[in-house]
């Protein structure tokens, strides 16, 4: 049976094949006869579809231009352009095309000016691939890889805000899916498996969006699985308070409070 990695390589294989071929197959009505400055034109019309989100039409300019001007200054782009009509259009197959068209604008040109747009464009095609926390996160896993390059290769991008908010978002799906593992430890009272989880997060993603819900069943499961062995629960204490430390406004506030009072005052 193939590999998982190797269906996927064949997959953007066949894709990439068959845009070639629908482009050979295309009208040859994209550049008229006598046309001064060919390279312009087709970049400015391929620009203009792409304005109006006729991403087939975009394509076919910037394929043109692309495929058969070489030394062409507007090629660069023409290149990033036509991984941008691909996630523009959507789509998986789509996405998995971008993301190889924005790899050979990085090994062609590794580096333009326009380098760290390329990376980031990467990223984004793994990001819109990315399933809900309950379901496989290669995708998520994929576009971190992708950003942790961005942000090591291009430290003073003006990108960087931008790529740093993404970070946030496939971290916090990760993250969040990996939660949501721990919490159904803890539901079915398997305390030590949600420990482990919980720990897990907090080493990896300490900046988790939703940790305070993560502080608050890692103290739980500490202060429960101490009650079932009759051992103390103070190591529960310090992620009660963390919780009431680091957020004003929370649904486990209260919750956290009397655990704290609890633990410190017990009767």
């Amino acid at each position: 049976m193939m590999s998982d990695l190797g269906s996927r390589g064949f997959r953007i294989v066949a894709l990439v094949l068959a845009v070639a071929l629908a482009g050979c197959a295309a009208k040859k009505n994209s550049l008229p006869p006598g046309t001064a400055d060919a390279d312009k034109f087709l970049f400015d019309r391929g620009t203009a579809a792409a304005k109006d989100k006729k991403w087939l039409d975009a394509r076919e300019y910037f394929r043109n231009l692309v495929d058969n001007y070489p030394q062409s200054p507007f090629r660069p782009d023409a290149k990033l352009a036509l991984g941008d009509t691909y996630i523009g259009q959507g789509g998986t197959e789509n996405l998995l095309l971008a993301a190889n068209e924005f790899r050979e604008f990085l090994t062609f040109y590794p580096t333009h000016a326009r380098a760290d747009y390329a990376q980031l464009q990467l990223a984004r095609s793994h990001m819109l691939q990315m399933l809900a926390p309950e379901r496989d996160q290669a995708a998520t896993r994929d576009a971190i890889k992708e950003i942790e390059i961005f942000l090591q290769r291009f430290p003073n991008s003006q990108l960087m805000p931008e790529a740093r908010k993404m970070e946030r978002q496939a971290r916090d799906r990760l993250s969040e899916a990996n939660y949501r593992v721990g919490f159904f430890y803890y539901r079915i009272k398997w305390y030590t498996g949600a420990i482990d989880r919980f720990k897990d997060i907090l080493k990896t993603d300490p900046q988790f969006t939703n940790r305070d819900a993560l502080y608050y069943y890692l103290a739980e499961s500490l202060y429960l699985m101490g009650k079932q062995t009759n051992q103390t629960a103070s190591e529960a204490l310090p992620y009660y308070e963390r919780l009431v430390k680091e957020f004003e406004k929370s649904d486990y506030l209260g919750a956290a409070q009397k655990r704290i009072a609890e633990l410190k005052n017990p009767s």
